[in-house]
């Protein structure tokens, strides 16, 4: 390796350090969550209150669970429950989609972990 390898594999070793805490750091705590459901009006709900909400959708009712500050599908209709499995959402930024039954679920806070996200 000649001496300006050496430079480039110093630098990025200082750089990387500063990287991971810039970009994958977890994200803050979110206080709300956006409930998006096929043909109705988005709804928001605070994550610090405890709450049960049946959501309709084209296949039936989605139930979603709001938990000490936390959100997550408990029951819905669809045929893998791949919703359900996704789990406790509680971070800036954390998603979860019913997708067969048209129901998505987005955490939001203060500090948004992304610019956007396109699907």
């Amino acid at each position: 390796m000649t001496k300006a390898d050496y430079i480039v594999v110093a630098f990025a070793v200082t750089l990387l350090p500063f990287l991971f805490i810039t970009y994958w750091v977890p994200s803050a705590r979110g206080d709300t969550a956006h409930i998006l459901a096929a043909g109705a009006k988005e709804i928001k709900v605070s994550l610090d209150v405890d709450q049960r909400l049946d959501i309709e959708g084209p296949l039936g009712t989605s139930v979603i669970e709001i938990h000490q500050g936390k959100v997550r599908f408990v029951d819905s209709p669809c045929r893998g429950k791949q919703c359900i499995h996704s789990g406790w959402l509680q971070k800036t930024g954390d998603f979860a989609a019913c997708l067969p039954n048209h129901i998505s679920i987005a955490v939001i806070g203060q500090e948004l972990r992304y610019d956007t996200i396109n699907f």
